[in-house]
């Protein structure tokens, strides 16, 4: 079965073949980021602008990549929600479009699902049940990944995502957007200890998190230390960082794990190519002798082969949405 899968939830345009949810035939990807930076964030009324310029392009380059026609198609997918609405719009209105004048189905996915469905790629023989850590720009949760369709939220952050964490501290620095990345470099050559920021407990609610405190602690100390004059070692704060985000991540995904018993765990989603937490994590595994399945670089970011992958479980669990997808209207990520 072969699906077009189009994505456009924030600032990436992007267009996939896949073959039977697993096989990538094509997987073009439009990234604005250059854009954005000199906001220092997304701007959404361009991001929603530049996807209408480039989805069209961008699905007849992943033909022809795919070396296809949209005679071969079978189904389109597109990532429905949660996202900025305006971006969102854009795919799936193309997705109906062209599911309309092609006589195809047309599969809505939720993105973090496709998220959890880059671990397919990544690793074919991967087969639910497992749990799974879903952390990115906008969403932080620790998801049961009980089949390919059927999924639960067990623990998630009360107010910001760790991704988001990331950018806005980057940006404070000055370091660059988003900050993922240039956080990550830094902290490589720091001392992770030189620094001292909170870790949240969330009473009651063992795997919930909190990184608003985490954000303001970080933000002050930076300022502090810029009104007194003093250096702020970039390397050293980079890695304490990253670390107080590991250390509220990685102890929480493992008590899932356990509750569960499944002795597999997955990552998903932008901030899964962090190398602190995938280190950390890795040291995790192999003392409880589980399973871990991290997936490749490139389809940590936002991409459409996640979607497509995503997709194909979707129709054949009997989910699609036609070309009204207001039934699907939803952000929880069980589609209610």
């Amino acid at each position: 079965m072969n699906i077009l899968a189009i994505e456009s939830s924030c600032d990436d345009t992007a267009a996939a073949v896949v073959r039977d949810g697993r096989e990538v035939l094509s997987n073009c990807v439009n990234s604005q980021i250059e854009m954005h930076t000199i906001y220092g964030g997304v701007v959404p009324e361009i991001a929603s602008r530049k996807h209408v310029e480039a989805v069209s392009g961008l699905c007849t380059q992943a033909l022809a990549d795919a070396g296809m026609t949209t005679a071969d198609l079978d189904a389109i997918a597109v990532t429905y929600a949660p996202g900025l609405i305006g971006a969102v719009l854009v795919g799936v209105n193309f997705a109906k479009g062209a599911a309309m004048a092609l006589d195809l189905p047309l599969i809505p996915v939720h993105h973090v699902r496709g998220h959890i469905a880059a671990n397919y790629l990544t690793h074919p023989g991967l087969e639910p049940p497992f749990v799974c850590l879903c952390v990115s720009g906008g969403t932080t949760a620790i998801v049961d990944v009980r089949s390919y369709t059927e999924m639960e939220i067990m623990g998630g952050t009360r107010d910001d995502a760790a991704g988001e964490c990331f950018d806005k501290v980057a940006r404070v620095l000055g370091i660059g957007y988003p900050g993922g990345g240039p956080m990550d470099r830094l902290a490589r050559e720091g001392d992770d200890s030189r620094y001292e920021l909170p870790r949240v407990h969330v009473k009651g609610a063992e795997l919930d998190m909190s990184f608003s405190g985490l954000k303001t602690a970080s933000l002050n100390l930076i300022h502090n230390s810029q009104q007194k004059g003093e250096e702020l070692n970039l390397p050293d704060f980079a890695a304490s960082f990253g670390r107080a985000v590991s250390e509220s991540l990685v102890p929480r995904i493992i008590e899932a794990a356990r509750q569960k018993g499944y002795g597999k765990i997955a990552v998903a989603g932008g901030v899964a190519a962090n190398s602190r937490i995938r280190n950390d994590l890795t040291a995790a595994c192999a003392r409880e002798g589980w399973q871990l399945y991290l997936p490749e670089l490139r389809y940590c970011g936002d991409n459409s082969a996640m979607i497509g992958c995503q997709g194909y479980y979707e129709y054949l669990a009997g989910r699609r949405g036609g070309l009204d997808l207001n039934a699907y209207a939803t952000r929880d990520i069980s589609l209610g």
